[in-house]
């Protein structure tokens, strides 16, 4: 471990009002969001779509890290440069997925645990020789009848600390992602208490494996009703329970706090980062940003289509959703900041 590497890189991930890009998307979800616009699924097309990505001009004012796939850390541009290269000349950190999905609980229908433990010191050490100074893992928690139990809340948390305790060890930092999901029709209230459960079992885990808070990223939902909920609450109803649900867990030693945006449209998702902010930015410990993938990337994408004449609108589109967010960072986003595109 390099305690003081891994502060300063915790720290520049979440400096200067940016946030991180999530485009760790893996073969098989990539091409289902291809499928939808009629995109060819083809490596090809995966390869000119993140390459649309990283070159994008300006995107380094937004966002300070990008998290990679495993396929995509290792992708040049069609000149030939290493995308790692590409991003770090833009100033942006390069990152990495390196969870193996979801599987089954078993004993425990309708749950899921993590995979991808076995090997993980070994492919940390690869992925730093190839650029990587920080990673993602995610876990997933199901809201449902009955569910999430308190077996799986647990050995998430567990996974979850082992995976950040290993990248501590390579001088990588953790991204911690417990997601609880939207998918659902809980109300906002039982997804605070499922959101706060979480949370202070990770923390808990986290301790145990005497992971440095001061050298992560936690990487949570916001606390928001379900997709299918008949109440659906205000933006500064959802800031309050997020931010309350947050001091009452999250230590102070943590640096950011970098929300997925979960299946929220992108404007929303910004407003409701800007909502938390503007209401509270003063007096929080950590910075509040975000860790975007759909809702930065998906109106580019739909300008895009696999379509090379299209390439340049997309991308101003795919740099102003980020500059959007940073906008919400600072409490200052306007949905007339929105580009007005095709």
């Amino acid at each position: 471990m390099r305690p003081q590497q891994l502060i300063e890189t915790a720290r520049a991930l979440v400096a200067d009002d940016k946030g991180l890009l999530a485009m760790d998307e893996s073969v098989a979800t990539e091409d289902k969001r291809f499928a939808e616009l009629n995109i060819p699924q083809t490596d090809d097309a995966r390869r000119a779509w993140r390459e649309l990505i990283v070159t994008a001009p300006g995107l380094g004012e937004a966002i300070s890290g990008a998290i990679l796939f495993d396929e995509t850390i290792r992708h040049s541009t069609k000149d030939g440069i290493p995308f790692v290269k590409v991003l770090i000349d833009a100033g942006i950190i390069p990152g990495i997925k390196v969870d193996a999905g979801l599987t089954d609980m078993a004993g425990h229908p309708g749950e899921k645990i993590t995979s991808g433990l076995d090997g993980l010191r070994e492919r940390l050490a690869e992925y730093s020789t190839l650029g990587a100074r920080f990673a993602k893992w995610r876990a997933e928690i199901i809201l449902g009848d009955g569910i999430p139990s308190r077996a799986c809340i647990e050995a998430n948390a567990q996974i979850l600390a082992l995976y950040a305790a290993l990248c501590q060890e390579a001088g990588i930092v953790p991204i911690v992602e417990p997601e609880v999901l939207m998918e659902g029709d809980h109300s906002l209230e039982r997804c605070r208490e499922v959101t706060e459960e979480v949370l202070q079992t990770v923390f808990d885990k986290l301790y145990t494996q005497r992971v440095m808070l001061e050298g992560m990223i936690l990487k949570p939902n916001m606390v928001l009703p379900g997709l299918t909920c008949p109440i659906q609450e205000t933006v500064d109803e959802v800031a309050d329970a997020t931010v309350t649900t947050l001091l009452r867990v999250v230590p102070a030693a943590v640096p950011g706090v970098a929300f997925l945006s979960g299946g929220q449209s992108a404007e929303l998702a910004t407003a409701r980062l800007n909502a938390m902010n503007a209401r509270f930015k003063a007096r929080l410990p950590w910075a509040l940003t975000f860790s975007f993938a759909r809702a930065i990337e998906e109106p580019a994408m739909e300008i895009w289509r696999g379509v090379d004449a299209n390439t340049h609108a997309a991308q101003q589109r795919l740099v102003n959703r980020a500059l959007c967010n940073r906008a919400a960072r600072r409490g200052e986003y306007a949905a007339s900041m929105e580009a007005k595109q095709g």
